[in-house]
């Protein structure tokens, strides 16, 4: 149980606005690797399976650092409740920081393997922060508004990947391909180092601002006690296929668009329809904020449309395409937030519902050409908005004294972004990437069995947040 004195409204407002500035920054950075990956895939001659060892390093490093951090657990003690919620924080970003700075010498020696490395330690800074940032956020209030404020920061840390397709893709395409007229990897040299200046301001601004201290007097169980529970061993496949499909189909895009059969696109202007797909998962979690709200049924679908126009409008003043290019997403949205009615705030319910129209948006994708296939998959963002939170609640719920140990497993089950990217690179080689988004719809299909079990069995059936017997 967290034991802590009550944190007042109005206390709690400015450590928010500081952790929603951190989570910004963070899925800038992490969705900064969908711009490496042909990046890098040019500059070293890389095939797509060797290209998604960019994926593969980064989100390994959250399989290497969760399952340390259990360790450590297991054997010490749980190292955040020893040294704070806020040192643990400004380890997590300063750790991230020197992961950018490694990208210096990466660049200046021209070796992909340096490449890797850093991502790797770019990684492990984040995987601090995933078992960190995500349960401060949830702390910094009552229990019935936490799932609110974590879909809050979560928002705005797709807000960081919506803009980081078309600032990233800014700073290495086109400044450099303007000046040098060829691709080269030190023209990542000089965006990772303000990367990590703005990582080591932000820590210091975290370590300045005054943030409520949590410590938990729950002891580390011993043994893997939480796996006794059906849903949290499926709920963590669930994680591996959720990650895994998301950052397989959002590596993949760039060179999608540029198959000939699709737009063929260059990538100075697919970056544009990236920001799209990833933009839709602000859009989603934004309205799966108001959807676990407490309001009347009229003003949710009120809010939710009102949200959706000005989320829509401030993603098309990012992106460099007119509103004829966007305008099909319009209805994606409004498929979106009608698949939210239909969900009735039930999270099981609305992770069917959500996994089905990505299985289906896929196979549109799959067999068909020109924007007929580009569209559909540029809409999965909308429908990926909430399955993380979705999954990882369902997991969890009912798991008492072992809630720790189990999100430490979900925490492991990242790995699935760097298993599964590797494989369907694999597949995107020997039998196109059309063919690869098989395995992303095959991830879906599970998640969909998942959401099924979950909403029988009764977790998370029913409107409202999880409860997580904390």
């Amino acid at each position: 149980m967290e034991t802590t004195t009550p944190v007042k409204k109005n206390s709690s407002i400015i450590p928010l606005v500081t952790m929603t500035l951190l989570f910004f920054m963070w899925g800038f950075i992490t969705c900064m690797n969908d711009i490496l990956i042909p990046h890098l895939k040019v500059q070293f001659n890389l095939n797509f399976q060797q290209s998604m060892l960019v994926q593969f390093a980064f989100f390994g490093a959250y399989f290497i650092g969760s399952l340390i951090y259990f360790l450590i657990s297991y054997f010490n003690g749980d190292p955040v409740n020893k040294v704070g919620y806020k040192k643990g924080i400004i380890a997590g970003v300063l750790l991230s920081a020197v992961g950018c700075c490694l990208f210096y010498p990466a660049a200046t020696l021209s070796i992909y393997g340096v490449f890797l490395a850093a991502l790797f330690v770019l990684g492990l800074g984040f995987t601090i922060l995933q078992i960190t940032a995500n349960a401060y956020v949830t702390l910094l209030g009552p229990e019935e508004s936490a799932s609110s404020r974590l879909n809050l920061t979560q928002a705005f840390n797709s807000f960081g990947t919506t803009i980081a397709p078309i600032l990233g893709g800014h700073l290495i395409f086109t400044l450099f391909l303007e000046k040098n007229g060829t691709a080269s990897a030190d023209s990542t040299r000089i965006p990772y180092l303000i990367f990590a200046g703005i990582l080591v301001v932000l820590a210091l601004v975290i370590s300045r601002v005054k943030l409520p201290s949590f410590s938990s007097e729950e002891s580390s169980e011993r043994g893997l006690g939480a796996l006794k529970f059906p849903q949290l061993k499926m709920g963590i496949f669930g994680i591996f296929c959720y990650v895994g499909a998301e950052v397989g189909i959002g590596s993949l895009l760039i060179a999608f668009m540029e198959q000939p059969d699709v737009t063929n696109l260059t990538e100075v202007v697919s970056k544009n329809y990236l920001a799209l797909y990833w933009g839709g998962a602000m859009i989603g979690r934004f309205l799966g904020a108001i959807s676990l709200s407490e309001l009347p049924q009229t003003k949710k679908f009120i809010y939710m449309v009102l949200a959706a126009a000005a989320v829509y409008l401030l993603v098309f003043s990012i992106v460099d395409l007119t509103f004829a290019q966007t305008s099909f997403f319009i209805v994606f949205i409004v498929l979106n937030i009608i698949a939210f009615i239909i969900g009735k705030s039930a999270p099981a319910r609305t992770l069917v519902i959500f996994a089905a129209v990505n299985i289906v948006l896929l196979l549109v994708s799959i067999f068909s050409k020109g924007s007929m296939a580009l569209y559909p998959i540029l809409g999965i963002g909308l429908f990926n908005s909430i399955m993380f939170s979705n999954i990882y609640t369902l997991s969890i719920s009912g798991l008492g004294k072992y809630v720790s140990q189990g999100s430490s497993l979900l925490v492991m089950a990242i790995l699935g972004g760097a298993l599964l990217p590797l494989v369907q690179g694999s597949i995107a080689d020997s039998m196109g990437i059309q063919t690869s988004f098989i395995l992303p719809a095959l991830c879906y299909l599970y998640i969909l069995i998942f959401g099924l079990y979950c909403a029988k069995r009764g977790h998370g059936a029913e409107g409202g947040a999880v409860r997580t017997n904390h």
